[in-house]
């Protein structure tokens, strides 16, 4: 089977792994639907009912990602990097909708859409990997603050630029990561970028995943109960060694070796695990329960940045740790 498989094309192992990977989503997601039946026959499920609401919020998370990674690897790098210059649009038009701002910010918001996020993502899409790390943290963050200077509002004018600032760097900096992933050259890796994404996006899902589980079946107490009622420090440890561990078993669609590929999955998963947390925290300071219009303020949004604010953190760090590592 291995050497079957080593025997295909770049192209054609990356299709044969979405085959897999959509053939394991529709066989859980037959498995919960089949469980909601069970629950609504019986007076006491075997798996508490806002759990198994959970579960599928999960479930349907992952098919979002996926079948975003899909269309992205299947139309191209191209239309990749305009798939994922969409996402970061609609998440930061969800941040900026939950954020106040004043007349004089309108500047800085038709910057931040309109000129810093099709840049952002041109430099990707051609390459200009030194620029694009760049272009946010020292050009923008020095302009943002100017726009907004010459509005002549001096009300809450530091905390105003600094959630247009913050929400650039999660939604278009840290989105803008995942399309450069498929454009990095690994030494004899060429053709297998998506591969790569794939290896960041399961890491860190199964990480968060294993975390939520392990919290509901060990019933630990949450460790920061004013920020997240889910968030335990011993399961966010075992989530990030079970994630680890998932990263190295993938090791072999990488270009790390086991270890390598353990420590890059730690890294990846430390990320995202706190980068939601952070994010979590965000929402309690704007007292909403999710980004989208399920939470207890409705934005007009669909929730987004709920399915995507790990990977926005965890996607810089993997890149830039990954291209420091091989020196590209």
């Amino acid at each position: 089977m291995n050497q079957a498989l080593r025997s295909l094309s770049p192209t054609q192992q990356v299709a044969a792994l979405f085959i897999f990977v959509f053939g394991i989503l529709v066989v859980v997601s037959t498995a919960a639907f089949l469980l909601t039946f069970r629950q609504r026959s019986t007076a006491h499920g075997d798996l508490p009912s806002d759990e198994l609401k959970d579960f599928r919020a999960l479930l349907g998370t992952s098919w979002f990602m996926v079948a975003v990674f899909w269309l992205a690897w299947a139309a191209g790098n191209a239309v990749a990097t305009f798939l994922f210059a969409l996402l970061s649009f609609f998440a930061l038009r969800e941040f900026i909708t939950l954020s106040p701002t004043r007349r004089a910010d309108h500047r800085g918001l038709v910057l931040a859409f309109f000129v810093v996020l099709p840049i952002q993502y041109w430099l990707v899409g051609t390459g200009h990997f030194d620029l694009f790390t760049v272009f946010i943290p020292v050009y923008v963050f020095l302009a943002i603050p100017v726009i907004s200077a010459l509005g002549g509002d001096t009300q809450r004018f530091l905390e105003r630029n600094a959630k247009l600032q913050w929400g650039i760097t999660v939604c278009v900096y840290g989105m803008s990561h995942v399309p450069a992933l498929l454009l990095l050259s690994f030494p004899d890796y060429e053709g297998k970028g998506a591969f790569m994404v794939f290896f960041l996006v399961i890491v860190v899902q199964s990480c968060m995943l294993l975390q939520h589980v392990l919290t509901r079946r060990l019933k630990r107490p949450p460790s920061h109960p004013e920020i997240s009622a889910s968030f335990n420090w011993t399961t966010w440890a075992l989530g990030m060694v079970l994630g680890s561990i998932v990263g190295g078993l993938l090791s072999f669609i990488t270009p790390f070796r086991a270890w390598q590929a353990i420590l890059m999955a730690f890294v990846a998963c430390a990320a995202g695990s706190m980068g939601h947390l952070v994010m979590k925290a965000l929402k309690r300071d704007r007292g909403i329960a999710a980004w989208g219009n399920r939470g207890a303020a409705v934005t007009g949004a669909n929730g987004l940045l709920d399915r995507v604010d790990a990977l926005c953190f965890a996607a810089p760090i993997f890149f830039h740790s990954a291209r420091w590592y091989f020196a590209i």
